[in-house]
């Protein structure tokens, strides 16, 4: 019974991980009406920084983090403005972003190759010790990765509900010509957008790091996972890419207490398929009338 409590809270956990990452991916579906293949690449760009600020430069832990983070927004803002910019109110707009994002993801990723080296690079617990939870030893640093994972749900619910950011988004996620003629300036709103997006896979990064390893191949799993998560929580629905992610999550960690290790990737790819077979809009989508 301990060991399944334990899996439970592991999957709970990493579940709000999955979470951060979807709802990046489900932000930018919501808003762009397009799919971000290369949302995997800002995660890893995001775990690099924290390592090279952190670790290799010393910094303290929390203002590395807050400096990776702010990296990575300016760099999502950077693509966005000189790659998925020229691509807006063109033709063929269903197939081009993601053609453009793969290519991002195999240059962002080779890149990392090439100047960073293949080797995996870890970064230390930023909170060590254990602490007992339902008579389960737990480590501070995933206690903490679930701390922060709720604190940043709300405060970035809140930043939707009430901001005038927040608003302008929902406005153009719903109707954008209606948006513009009210004033929104979409344009701005989808480069924002795409930044928030990659820093949102950054934070996952920035908390996962010290449990996995930093290297330039780390993006991928992160990738598949949320594209799995928002397909079962429903395209665009940011509560679906929250509760999606955590029943991930505790899914994938019943089938490793259940089976084994090996299990973790078939379960989640079989709870993608079932939800494509039963209920192609996800837990919380609508149909497309």
């Amino acid at each position: 019974m301990g060991v399944l409590v334990e899996q439970l809270l592991n999957g709970l956990i990493i579940g709000s991980m999955y979470s951060l990452v979807a709802s990046g991916l489900s932000l930018i579906w919501g808003t762009m009406k397009m799919l971000n293949f290369s949302h995997g690449e800002f995660y890893m760009v995001g775990g690099y920084l924290m390592y090279f600020t952190n670790v290799a430069s010393g910094m303290n832990p929390l203002l590395a983090c807050a400096l990776s983070l702010v990296a990575v927004f300016l760099l999502g803002v950077l693509i966005e403005r000189t790659v998925i910019h020229h691509l807006l109110d063109k033709p063929g707009w269903d197939i081009s972003p993601l053609i453009a994002t793969i290519g991002i993801s195999i240059f962002m990723q080779n890149f990392a190759l090439r100047v960073w080296g293949e080797r995996f690079k870890n970064i230390p617990y930023y909170a060590d010790g254990n602490a007992n939870i339902a008579g389960v030893e737990m480590s501070y640093q995933r206690i903490l990765i679930f701390v922060v994972a709720i604190v940043v749900v709300v405060l970035f619910w809140a930043f939707l509900k009430f901001s005038r950011y927040g608003m302008a988004l929902r406005a153009t996620s719903q109707n954008r010509d209606a948006a513009a003629i009210y004033g929104v300036n979409i344009y701005v709103i989808y480069m924002i957008t795409f930044g928030i997006s990659a820093t949102l896979a950054a934070l996952a990064a920035v908390m996962l790091s010290p449990i996995y390893s930093v290297n330039p191949w780390m993006g991928a799993p992160p990738l598949l996972k949320a594209f799995t998560v928002v397909v079962l929580g429903g395209l665009g629905s940011l509560e679906g890419a929250i509760i999606g992610g955590v029943v991930l999550g505790v899914l994938e960690s019943l089938g490793v207490f259940f089976f084994s290790s090996e299990w973790r990737d078939v379960v989640a790819f079989t709870v993608l398929i079932l939800v494509l077979w039963i209920r192609p809009t996800g837990l919380f989508g609508a149909k497309a009338w």
